[in-house]
């Protein structure tokens, strides 16, 4: 049932309005409980993480463009690549999704808000924190974290400074405080997603995007706590004198890895199933057909979930383990191509045969897709107990972990910025501008990690700063990719400030697209919806004569006598509970109460 109140005093079909969004950018970055501000905050504070991410990348590309260490002093370097991974993981990829989904899926679903807005802004203003502290662990004694973004003891559990206050402490309660910050917003899609949705709106007419999202945080629930206890355990290792992982004292270290795979590699699945709805959102739209086998799609996410659990050992096929744990895993990785491949399959159909429109949107889109199938060929091969052993710790791994986080993640985030900008800000974006940009991040993309490839197949260990000449040619081709790459969020930054600021206003739905966030006004008021609206059929319904949704009181009477009694009218379907009438104080109004619907 849904927790947002409706004041009565507002009217849906009457002469009084919701309160209009923010007018002022400024009101953008203040405390606010309304998710679609909290969703804006989340995106531009990840992407300006993003950028210093992307800084810290090219400063280890120009130093591996030639073999020697000639750039900065290694400790330098190992600070840098930690940092690199950290900022890119949990102050960019988790944050920018969060944020997408925090702006969407109430409007997706018919919501008012978030089951809990105040917790919703307690999880946002933890990410602050948690870049704050990863930068000012550049000023303690030591410098930042240098064992990597997955931070194995024992290097993780040296102090040579000494000094109680370091960058690996520092770096530890910083993972912490974002692991609390994740829970916190799991907890929170989950109950939205689950107890919140319109009237009508069963699992079955939820778009694939919620479904995805709904998907992954089950995922950050069950998988989270793991990370952040072997941080916390991690943490007392190197302050209180324990000894949980340090083998000195009795620790077992490859017990951490256990603790961090467990979560981490379902953590990427948290990171891909939002792209994957994203892909499932855009391609319908300017395809104009609806999406090939939605209810498989939608199932296939939840089944990812579910696998993304039995998989975490293929990181630790040279650390130790047993032959027969090796097959069981490499089998279990394997399996989770087949709910993937299904989703690729469907992208494929629906863009078969359609009336394509080559946007900025569905440019980024496709090229995600195309990266991602790369990706996806190459992961199968690291799951592959003989390959992942012959190139394990080489630069094969950076290149395929990069297809998927860059290739796919952050091309899939562009095509959704792109798509929803004129929903966010009420704005047309500049399609040139919009394709300038594409142009330049497939092609730096490209450049910058496939070369990696064959530099791991012929030996190149990743995480050094100096290497034997004979990969120079492979390493200056991806270093110039990296810089090409850097570039190219220059026309992004300068389309998305100019066309927020003075770009041509937006339709209510620019792209005629078919869903309940292209009912509301461009960007959204305060409240989403004058009406909550009662869905009555399956989303993507292009080329078919069915409404998604009823538009008028008499329909939603109608249509709610009509099937009242019937089982298909019941908790799912409404959102929570019962669809009730109550008489409202002044007695001039009803109130549909289990779902703030009031009518005049």
């Amino acid at each position: 049932m849904t927790n947002i109140s409706v004041d009565t005093d507002i009217k849906i079909f009457g002469e009084t309005s919701y309160p209009e969004p923010p007018t002022h950018w400024k009101e953008y970055f203040s405390f606010s409980t309304d998710h679609k501000v909290i969703g804006i905050q989340y995106l531009v504070t990840s992407f300006i993480f993003f950028l210093v991410g992307g800084i810290f990348a090219m400063v280890l590309r120009g130093e591996l463009i030639t073999p020697e260490a000639d750039l900065v002093n290694r400790t330098i370097y190992n600070g840098m690549f930690t940092m690199h991974g950290t900022v890119m993981l949990f102050l960019w990829t988790f944050p920018s999704l969060v944020g997408l989904a925090n702006y969407l899926v109430p409007l997706m679903i018919g919501a008012r808000d978030m089951a809990f807005p105040r917790l919703n802004a307690a999880a946002f203003w933890m990410v602050p924190v948690v870049g704050v502290l990863l930068m000012v662990s550049f000023a303690v004694p030591g410098g930042p974290a240098q064992a990597g973004w997955w931070s194995y003891p024992p290097v993780s559990i040296q102090n040579p400074t000494g000094s109680l206050i370091n960058g690996e402490v520092v770096w530890l309660l910083a993972v912490a405080i974002s692991g609390v910050s994740s829970i916190m917003g799991a907890v929170n899609f989950v109950t939205t997603i689950v107890k919140m949705r319109a009237p009508g709106m069963t699992f079955f007419r939820m778009p694939i995007f919620v479904w995805a999202v709904f998907s992954a945080q089950i995922i950050q629930l069950f998988g989270l706590p793991a990370l952040t206890a072997g941080a916390v355990m991690l943490l007392f290792d190197l302050t209180a004198g324990t000894s949980f992982f340090n083998p000195a004292g009795g620790g077992n270290p490859v017990m951490f890895q256990h603790f961090f795979w467990f979560y981490s590699h379902p953590a990427v699945y948290v990171i891909i199933l939002p792209i994957f709805g994203i892909f499932s959102e855009v391609f319908p739209v300017y395809a104009r057909k609806p999406l090939f086998g939605y209810k498989v799609v939608a199932i296939s996410s939840m089944v990812i979930a579910g696998v993304s659990g039995l998989v975490w050992v293929h990181h630790m096929y040279v650390s130790g383990t047993p032959g027969w744990m090796r097959m069981i895993f490499m089998l279990s990785t394997m399996c989770v191509s087949v709910p993937t491949g299904i989703k690729v399959f469907a992208w494929v159909a629906t863009i078969w045969k359609g009336k394509i429109r080559l946007n900025t949107a569905m440019l980024f889109a496709l090229g995600g897709l195309i990266m991602f199938v790369f990706a996806g060929i190459t992961g199968i091969m690291l799951s592959s107990v003989p390959v992942d052993v012959h190139v394990n710790n080489t630069y094969f791994v950076v290149g395929h972990f990069h297809y998927v986080l860059y290739g796919t993640v952050t091309m899939g985030m562009y095509a959704a910025i792109y798509h929803w900008f004129p929903k966010m800000t009420g704005r047309m974006y500049y399609e040139g501008w919009g394709k300038l940009h594409f142009a330049l991040a497939f092609i730096g993309t490209n450049l910058n990690f496939l070369p990696m490839h064959p530099l791991g197949l012929h030996g190149m260990l990743r995480r050094v700063s100096s290497y034997a000449p004979e990969y120079t040619f492979w390493n200056v081709i991806a270093s110039l990719g990296a810089f090409l790459l850097g570039m190219s969020t220059l026309p992004f930054i300068f389309n998305i400030i100019a066309s927020w600021m003075q770009g041509e206003k937006a339709p209510d739905n620019p792209w005629r697209a078919i869903g309940l966030e292209w009912e509301v006004a461009s960007p959204p008021p305060v409240e989403n919806f004058e009406e909550i609206p009662v869905v009555i059929s399956e989303p993507y319904g292009y080329g078919k004569s069915e409404p998604l949704t009823l538009k008028t009181v008499e329909e939603i009477s109608v249509f709610a006598n009509e099937t009242l009694e019937s089982e298909e009218f019941g908790s799912e379907k409404f959102g929570s509970e019962e669809f009730k009438a109550e008489e409202s104080d002044t007695e001039e109004s009803e109130i549909l109460s289990a779902d703030g619907l009031e009518r005049e």
